[in-house]
């Protein structure tokens, strides 16, 4: 929550008041901009993406949110991230790369200052793995 409250004349033209930000609109900020950085294959755990994969057939949409949490606080805000990285790429820089994004994303996004990115590796994405279409193991029926 960020508290724009004002207490200006009754001629200064602006207006006082409170903007709450949900935890929902600062997750879904921070894992779009995850997904943005270079090297993230996914967010989330083997359990919470292979979950998310059926909940997405279902609902024809996927969560943003997946594999990201945070905390949220008047002015601040924290967000831990579940990984999986490319193979090949130096998960130290990538870690940097994705906290300075997901940091810079918030605060621009919500005016929040992001205390902390927490980032858990969790798996590493081998090339030529393609989990997103092959999870089930099905194929097209129809061409």
């Amino acid at each position: 929550m960020t508290d724009d409250t004002k207490h200006n004349g009754p001629h200064s033209g602006t207006v006082g008041g409170k903007t709450i930000i949900a935890d929902g609109v600062v997750a879904m900020t921070a894992g779009l901009a995850a997904r943005e950085v270079d090297g993230v294959a996914d967010l989330g755990g083997s359990a919470s993406r292979a979950f998310g994969a059926v909940k997405d057939r279902v609902s024809r949409s996927s969560d943003p949110t997946r594999g990201v949490k945070v905390e949220v606080g008047e002015r601040q805000a924290a967000v831990d991230l579940d990984v999986v990285v490319d193979y090949g790429v130096r998960i130290a820089d990538t870690a940097t790369e994705l906290r300075r994004h997901v940091a810079r994303a918030v605060t621009e996004t919500t005016g929040l200052e992001v205390v902390e990115v927490n980032i858990a590796v969790n798996e590493i994405r081998l090339p030529g793995s393609d989990d997103e279409d092959s999870d089930d193991g099905s194929q097209d029926r129809v061409r």
